[in-house]
């Protein structure tokens, strides 16, 4: 069995120094290739540098909504240059929070439309961070065409009614530890029909931390018991849960 984080925070502060530590962790849970997502300068450089030390990391780089308000055009320039790296693979984590409003509401939908063009000139997938926004990043996602290029619902946390809008725009669905949650019905019923050849799995660790380590940090190794939940509410096999959200993420991601 093989196992892909499909985003993961392996560049955050809990990590630093010790990511080797961690991977060997991941590993003995059959985890054995990982996105790192990045957010921010710092976030995307780390990401870089990661996916050119370990072979089975992966870097996707972008300005999350929290620094919206950060996006110059020289940020867009290095951004451009980060995308056509080798091992980069996504453009990402952009999208549009709601919650925290650490940029203003028209500067986030602005950036994230602006990202959303560049995605589709480089023909780069899009990793997306939506939270309290479900209409208006539905809105600008469509008029950007993202099925032409590919995107990820990074963290999906919604019922089965948005998840086919975003779906029947071409959208893939990445499940995070929430899904283990016992309360968490709406995403609980979109794990148990979402299709198979759109669903992809992730930690969002150091966040996020699935059952049985609820509370405690989150860490790449326990993407396996997001599978597990996953597998538990289909009824299923872990290993079947392995097999698509490992080919799926291999190619939107883009990875041969």
């Amino acid at each position: 069995m093989e196992l892909f984080d499909s985003h993961t925070h392996l560049n955050d502060e809990p990590f630093r120094g010790k990511e080797e530590f961690y991977l060997e962790r991941a590993e003995n849970l059959g985890v054995t290739r990982a996105a790192v997502a990045g957010q921010d300068p710092d976030f995307n450089e780390r990401a870089i540098d990661l996916s050119e030390r370990f072979d089975n990391l992966y870097a996707i780089v972008g300005y999350c909504p929290d620094v919206a308000k950060d996006f110059d055009q020289a940020a867009k320039d290095k951004l451009i240059e980060q995308l056509q790296l080798d091992k980069t693979v996504a453009l990402g984590e952009i999208g549009l929070d709601y919650y925290w409003d650490e940029s203003p509401r028209d500067i986030q939908r602005k950036v994230f439309a602006e990202q959303l063009e560049i995605a589709h000139e480089l023909k780069m997938p899009v990793n997306i961070h939506t939270r309290d926004a479900f209409e208006d990043t539905y809105k600008i996602l469509k008029d950007s065409k993202v099925g032409e290029y590919g995107g990820i619902l990074h963290n999906f946390n919604g019922d089965p009614e948005w998840m086919k809008k975003f779906l029947d725009l071409g959208m893939m669905m990445s499940f995070s530890g929430v899904v283990s949650f016992t309360k968490a019905t709406d995403v609980h019923a979109s794990a148990k029909v979402v299709p198979w050849d759109r669903i992809l799995i992730e930690t969002d660790a150091p966040y996020l931390t699935p059952k049985p380590y609820r509370g405690k940090q989150n860490e790449t190794g326990y993407v396996h018991y997001v599978a597990q939940a996953i597998a538990d509410l289909r009824e299923v096999t872990i290993d079947e849960v392995a097999t698509h959200t490992y080919e799926n993420a291999m190619k939107i991601y883009g990875i041969k």
